[in-house]
Formats: C-alpha cells, structure tokens, sequence
C-alpha cells in the first residue's frame, strides 16, 4: 500500500510518501489511519484532528469508513480550497 503525504501532513511525518503493509484486520481508511498514528509521534501529531485531515483511495475522495486494500494508494491531504 502507497500512502502519499501532502502539504502540513507531510512536514509533520516528515515523509512525502512511503510503501506500508498493515495488517490484516486494517480493512477501512479509519483503520488505517488509527494503525499510522501508532507508529509514533509525528504520525500522532499529523492525524490527531481528523476533522481536517482529508483522504483519497485511489485518486477518489473517499470517506473514512471506505473500504482499503493492499494495492491501493491513499493520499492525505489538508482540505483544499480555491477561488
């Protein structure tokens, strides 16, 4: 699975993207999300406020309860505005 960090997300893991694989029982976006902030404390500080934290699967806006599956790619990203 691909996970690409975007904007303050991405300075706060301190990683643009990485390859993971979680296990199995990580099965929706909330799942993996709950997973990422237990591998410390960037991962805690970039995901604590999921209200403004912002998911695609597979290049789709997706909620947090959509379904994931290994050869996926999740972007996080900040809410995106524009005018």
């Amino acid at each position: 699975m691909k996970i690409i960090y975007f904007a303050w997300l991405r300075s706060k893991v301190g990683l643009a993207e990485e390859i993971i694989n979680p296990p199995a029982q990580i099965q929706t976006v909330e799942h993996l999300l709950n997973w990422l902030e237990q591998k410390g404390p960037n991962y805690q500080a970039a995901l604590k406020n999921r209200t403004v934290v912002k998911v695609a699967v597979n290049q789709k806006y997706v909620g947090f309860s959509h379904p994931i599956q290994l050869n996926d790619e999740i972007a996080l990203f900040p809410p995106i505005s524009g005018g």
